[in-house]
């Protein structure tokens, strides 16, 4: 081990000769640095552990300085991190610290309001508790408002009094609410809006009704007062009704139309007009049932009715009778002094009669049924249809099939009307249609009209027109083209013929000479005088012999050279 040790330390000398100055600086350096991180983790670890003062960051500059400033107040270390998180020495430190913030209103917006109330303290009072409760609540309704899209800020002032012995002394809790809206929100205008904020303060704090709750704008204008809506409301109500109204009378029209243009066809029915008087008020109806009480049920397996019903049970019964024998009362006056009875009735007196009464009270109870029937949204008080048919226009032909022109070039029609029975069969089938009733007022008229087709007759008698000028003009065309080339055929014939006239001519001409010629030749040859030929002629003599010796070896091909020949002449 010493002889390892030793080479290592002479191993260490020989490097540190080797190395410059530069290296030796960097690896002191080095040793230092590591030293000095040892020691402060050291010292670090060493120290006792901190206690965040509030969980979460602090994200507003202001907010921190401002408890900055009360923690160098009260003289108590802390240590920020990167992340603006608070750290104090110990727990008891931070719930004092805690409690501080809470009376100064110091803790930040963004924090969880509830949060506080997981800091408690011996020195706390009622008071304060009840301070702090309403301060997260108002926080909390604050950060409820904030998070609508149509809010841009919002300020809650609650006042909750104390509560008193007596509840006719005892003073209603209030909330004063200042909104900001974001910039093109309606929220100053829509009362669903309005009344889901007041909804919302009005479940968030315990005892508060909405005629104590107040919200207004930042001009300070009050939005919650629904009294000055009702005539909007109204308003809103009868554009609805109206909307309602129109939607059902075009559903009405486009079936009734529908149906009736594909019988009549598409351009002979209209709907002159269709009111529907809609009945929008809301009716509850009561009504009470009576019916008998079933005392046995009837057995599906037997094929009778074995069902037995009564009209009613007797709940309870009294009975009362009276019976009276002997004379009756008469009234005397005082002692010595006649009495007071009428002479009519003094022959009655001492007289024996009998009297009997019997009555009875018997309750009986039955069947009830109680139904609470209410009326849809809105209900058809009466249905008016106005609806104008018109006729049918036919076109007249001839004999052959083809349309009778006017002199004037118009189309030639006949009108015919439409029938009384047709015109009836409608009437019923409109009436179907739309749940006809007599008792409602319900008013359906369908009447022949002839409609105005001066406009759609024009523009067939125009075209009528466009067409006949059209085809008189493509049979003149057709006309100067067949002269033209009935013209060329003959100018064709006439240039062929005469060109064949004179070829004929030319090769007469050229046979004659010839004949000359080769009669010169003869006569030269005879005579034994020596004619000498042109280049032209010998080449001439040379063609015919080649052509006579080919006619002799190959008399269809030169017969079918010819034919060609004359084909194309």
């Amino acid at each position: 081990m010493n002889e390892w040790l030793k080479k290592l330390i002479e191993q260490i000398k020989n490097l540190w000769g080797k190395w410059s100055v530069t290296q030796k600086i960097i690896l002191v350096s080095i040793a230092g640095v590591a030293l000095l991180a040892m020691v402060l983790i050291i010292i670090f670890s060493a120290a006792p552990s901190m206690v965040p003062l509030i969980g979460t960051p602090i994200t507003e500059d202001t907010d921190l300085s401002k408890i900055v400033m009360v923690l160098d107040e009260e003289g108590v270390e802390y240590r920020i991190t990167p992340e603006n998180m608070i750290y104090v020495g110990d727990d008891k430190t931070a719930k004092r610290i805690r409690a501080i913030l809470i009376r100064e209103d110091l803790i930040p917006a963004r924090i969880d309001p509830w949060a506080i109330f997981d800091v408690e303290r011996w020195t706390l009072t009622d008071f304060e508790r009840d301070v702090n409760l309403q301060r997260a609540i108002t926080k909390n309704l604050e950060q409820h408002i904030l998070a609508l899209d149509d809010i841009d800020a919002v300020s809650v002032t609650l006042v909750v009094p104390k509560r008193e012995l007596f509840v006719e002394d005892q003073k209603p809790v209030t909330a004063s609410v200042i909104i900001t809206p974001k910039p093109g929100s309606d929220i100053s205008k829509n009362r669903k809006k309005i009344e889901g904020i007041v909804r919302i303060i009005n479940f968030a704090v315990a005892g508060l009704q909405d005629e104590n709750i107040v919200i207004t704008d930042q001009n300070g204008i009050q939005l919650n007062i629904f009294e000055e809506w009702e005539g909007v409301d109204r308003i809103e109500v009868a554009r609805r009704e109206i909307k309602t109204k129109k939607n059902l009378e075009q559903q009405y029209k486009n079936e009734i139309l529908k149906a009736m243009r594909s019988i009549f066809g598409q351009d002979r029915v209209q709907i002159l007009k269709l009111d529907i008087n809609l009945d929008m008020s809301k009716k509850t109806i009561s009504t009470e049932e009576h019916f008998p009480i079933t005392m046995r049920e009837d057995n599906p397996r037997t094929p009778f009715d074995e069902k037995e019903v009564v009209p009613s049970i007797t709940l309870s019964r009294e009975v009362r009778e009276e019976h009276f024998e002997g004379t009756g009362f008469n009234p005397e006056g005082p002692p010595g002094q006649e009495g007071q009875t009428p002479p009519a009735y003094k022959d009655l007196s001492n007289l024996v009669g009998k009297y009997d009464q019997s009555s009875m009270i018997q309750n009986e109870v039955v069947n009830i049924k109680n139904i609470i029937e209410e009326r849809s949204p809105w209900n058809i008080a009466r249905i008016t249809v106005g609806i104008a048919i018109d006729g049918l226009w036919r076109k007249k032909y001839d004999e052959k099939g083809w349309l009778i022109i006017n002199l004037d070039g118009s189309i030639e029609r006949e009108y015919i009307e439409v029938s009384d029975e047709n015109l009836s069969k409608a009437e019923a089938l409109i009436k179907d249609a739309i749940g006809y009733s007599r008792e409602r007022g319900d008013s359906v008229t369908v009447e022949h009209i002839q409609f105005d087709r001066s406009t759609q007759f024009a523009l067939e008698d125009a075209e009528i027109r466009h067409q006949k000028q059209l085809r008189r003009t493509l049979l003149s065309i057709i006309i100067g083209l067949g002269a033209i080339f009935f013209a060329a055929i003959i100018y064709r014939l006439i240039s062929r013929e005469m060109e064949r006239r004179r070829r004929l001519k030319e090769e007469e001409l050229a046979r004659q000479h010839q004949a000359m010629r080769e009669a010169a030749l003869r006569r030269a040859e005879e005579e034994g005088v020596e004619v000498e030929l042109s280049v032209e002629e010998r080449a001439r003599l040379e063609m015919q012999e080649n052509a006579i010796n080919m006619a002799r070896e190959h008399p269809e091909d030169v017969a079918q050279l010819i034919r060609t020949w004359l084909i194309e002449e």
